[in-house]
């Protein structure tokens, strides 16, 4: 259940939006002035704001600036200006949308309809984006755990996995081959060179074009490995 904040000093527009945002199955939070907006961001989870410009102590214009300082949520503002130029202006300073007061409560659901599944889109890409390592032509996803070179599926073990993901995070940082086996296996190194050598020596045959001259894992002599950031 989304969750929209209605910010509005004119308890009949609140009631009104109450009562049609209510029948489509949303949450409602309420504020009265920008103050009261922020301060109920500060303490619960909000999918969307509607607010009104024209309201006491803190204007919709000065709370959605504020707003954006933090959150990228969607903001509807609510203006009895109905100007270009005053559209403009809640537009340029982070709104989404403007709607004109008196306005009709279904267009105004509708809005809300559509600039909820934009966000979620957003929010999806933006998802998919954090789980993703992308090195030249090396992607590594690590929420499906999976690795494309070349847009190639290339299969590794767990523990092969797991050592392209920790050189990855730290590309452009040499890892002794101690510090590899302690985070990898999760247990002392206990003088434990040769399987770690034998775990990049698989990883690049695998993800190499040419192992003898590796792109992507380089070998930094007497010290461990490091992932060069292409």
């Amino acid at each position: 259940m989304e969750t929209i904040l209605l910010v509005d000093d004119e308890q009949e527009i609140i009631k009104l939006m109450e009562l049609y945002l209510t029948n489509e199955g949303y949450r409602l939070l309420k504020a009265s002035d920008g103050l009261e907006a922020l301060e109920q961001l500060r303490h619960n989870h909000i999918d969307l704001i509607i607010l009104d410009v024209m309201m006491p102590r803190m204007d919709g214009l000065e709370a959605c600036m504020k707003i954006r300082e933090e959150h990228h949520i969607p903001i509807i503002m609510l203006s009895a200006k109905s100007q270009d130029i005053d559209k403009i202006a809640g537009l340029s300073i982070g709104a989404d949308d403007y709607v004109a007061k008196p306005f009709s409560p279904l267009v105004l659901v509708a809005r809300v309809k559509s600039q909820l599944r934009r966000y979620k889109r957003f929010k999806g890409a933006e998802a998919k984006n954090a789980d993703e390592i992308i090195i030249d032509d090396l992607v590594i996803n690590t929420a499906m755990h999976t690795v494309f070179v070349d847009q190639q599926e290339v299969k590794l073990t767990p523990r092969e996995f797991a050592i392209l993901h920790l050189l990855a995070i730290n590309r452009g940082i040499v890892l002794s081959m101690d510090r590899i086996y302690e985070a990898v296996w999760n247990e002392p190194f206990m003088e434990s060179k040769n399987t770690v050598m034998v775990h990049i020596r698989k990883l690049r045959e695998k993800i190499e074009k040419n192992a003898q001259t590796p792109k992507f894992i380089k070998t930094v002599w007497g010290i461990g490995y490091k992932m060069e950031s292409l």
